[in-house]
């Protein structure tokens, strides 16, 4: 719903602050007094049409806001999220579009500089309009399919149609691409066949590329390994080496056993003793030392036929990889998918037979829920119509005739949304032959129609806020009362406003707002908008009874006017 209207320097409005509330709200005025401007700078924040004509006189640049309200399943989150549109679920949102005399009209969302069409689609989910000239989605024949649906409490019924329309689609797609693969296949059996054999021959193994490479690697390097090891061997092998430590080890042990050395020298004793003992670990590590450069020479012996088999291999998977034009890592999935593909040439019928009935299936689900719904449609559009009728006789409509026109539709044009595509028509006068409403109706009829509409189909469409705008030109007396009854019941869960000229319509409003034209301090005209209380609600009803002089007769009327809403 709409929470707030702020408006400046528009056409003849300097500034005006308006909070809404729920119910209805009833905009009175004096023709001329500007109550279709109100009406304007809503349709300008709601993605309409910019003029720099519109800028009020003396002005560089106008703007309209207005926030809005609405609950957390309502698909307007989703259009938000849709435009990359940062937001709060519950959080107001506010729309405003600003008018430049020197550049372009920019439009924002919650402070998010967007396209005017971003308003639009915002602004569609949010409110319907309802005038000679405009009457929202209800004269949209693209949108009276889902009008009838929602009538008819059929929205979850349609929603599975969709649905298996959806599933219906997917198993075609996977014949259609079945088929083709099938085709691919077959028309290259011969070279599959082949890649199939020299691949399988090949045997290639996971991973197998990377180890022979890590193995190649070290080959490579095997000689000179094993040259080094040898020399480190022989080094550590030597008789000289053994002779000169067993000697150094015998000197160091004499004079460590010098009799009296502690006593003449402790310094002396202790550091011959040392040595001694640096010696007897140097054997020792001399010994182990062997045996890890022997057991070296073991593992690192250089094996010219294992590198040449290494390396072959690597040449065979590296020369098969660039005939299937893949990575080498890669060929075991290469053969994995040349046999998948092979396999279809040969298990093709059974294939395509089980994709066909899977197909074949999925279609008549479809289509069964599909008659169902139209079937269902019918009945809807059948009571829709009827209450149609209901709402037009009070409205002196009486002559005129509604009807939901099915049109039958291809499959391929349809199926997400049933057989047929709806229109609602109408008969203007017995036997002139049904039309599209907004070329049958005329200007006056057109916002009465949609009033009626809107009453029969109750909870249609997503709009929290509904604005009529002269639903009651041309009429009076007891179809004036019929219309303002009308607007009021459909308050009861949506905030409805009415641009009326009506004093019984007015008098079935929740509240009134009266536009007034004046001449400012500079002497410019201005509009502004008062809210009315009880005392002056009479005092308006009654001049909209009688005109420019109030008489006390006419205060009585708008008294019973007020007192019987």
């Amino acid at each position: 719903m709409l929470y707030a209207l702020s408006i400046h320097s528009f056409v003849l409005i300097d500034r005006l602050d308006l909070e809404a509330a729920t119910g209805f709200t009833a905009l009175t005025g004096e023709t001329g007094a500007g109550k279709s401007i109100i009406l304007d700078a809503l349709a300008l924040v709601l993605g309409g049409a910019a003029n720099r004509q519109q800028i009020r006189a003396g002005a560089d640049q106008a703007s309209v806001s207005a926030e809005f309200g609405a609950h957390a399943a309502h698909p307007v989150w989703d259009l938000l999220a849709e435009q990359g549109l940062e937001h709060d679920r519950g959080e107001p949102i506010v729309l405003r579009r600003t008018l430049s005399k020197t550049g372009p009209s920019r439009a924002f969302v919650n402070g998010q500089s967007v396209a005017a069409s971003v308003l639009a689609k915002l602004g569609e989910s949010l409110v319907e309009i309802h005038g000679q000239h405009a009457a929202s989605h209800l004269m949209r024949p693209s949108a009276h399919l889902a009008l009838l649906d929602a009538s008819g409490g059929l929205e979850d019924a349609a929603t599975h149609c969709a649905g298996q329309w959806r599933d219906y689609e997917a198993k075609r797609e996977a014949r259609i691409e079945l088929e083709a693969n099938v085709s691919s296949a077959q028309d290259k059996r011969d070279w599959l066949s082949f890649a199939v054999e020299e691949l399988a021959r090949l045997a290639p193994e996971q991973d197998e590329v990377e180890a022979l490479s890590a193995q190649r690697s070290i080959l490579l390097q095997s000689e000179r390994m094993s040259e080094a090891i040898d020399e480190t061997v022989t080094a550590l092998s030597g008789a000289k080496l053994d002779e000169d430590l067993a000697a150094a080890s015998r000197a160091s042990e004499r004079v460590a056993r010098i009799p009296g050395l502690e006593t003449y020298n402790q310094e002396l004793a202790v550091c011959a003793q040392a040595t001694a003992d640096a010696i007897e670990r140097t054997l020792i590590e001399l010994s182990e030392a062997r045996q890890h450069a022997d057991a070296l020479a073991r593992f690192t012996a250089h094996d010219a036929d294992r590198l040449e088999h290494v390396e072959a291999r690597l040449f065979a998977l590296r020369a098969a990889a660039r005939k299937f034009e893949c990575l080498p890592e890669l060929l075991i999935d290469s053969l994995a998918r040349f046999q998948s593909e092979l396999a279809l040439c040969d298990a093709s019928t059974e294939a395509l037979e089980h994709a066909a009935q899977a197909e074949a299936a999925a279609h008549e689900s479809w289509r069964a829920q599909a008659e169902s719904l139209s079937a269902a449609r019918q009945a809807a559009a059948k009571s829709l119509e009827q209450g149609v009728l209901k709402e037009l006789e009070p409205l002196h409509l009486g002559r005129v005739r509604m009807r939901a026109a099915f049109v039958p539709m291809g499959v391929e044009e349809s199926g997400l949304r049933g057989l047929e595509r709806v229109e609602f028509e109408i008969e203007s006068n017995p036997g002139s032959g049904f039309g599209p409403l907004k070329s049958i109706a005329s200007g006056g009829e057109l916002a009465r129609i949609s009033l009626a509409l809107k009453c029969a189909l109750s909870q249609g469409g997503d709009a929290g806020t509904l604005i009529f705008d002269e639903a009651d030109q041309g009429v009076g007396g007891a179809v004036a009362a019929a219309i303002g009854e009308r607007l009021s019941r459909l308050s009861a869960d949506r905030q409805v406003f009415a641009i009326t000229h009506s004093p019984q319509v007015a008098s079935a409003a929740t509240r009134q707002w009266r536009v007034i034209k004046e001449d400012d301090a500079k002497g410019q005209t201005v509009s502004h908008v008062a809210q009315l209380d009880d005392g002056q609600r009479l005092e308006e009803i009654a001049r909209m009874l009688s005109g420019s002089s109030v008489t006390n007769e006419a205060r009585a009327a708008a008294l019973k006017l007020l007192e019987a809403a």
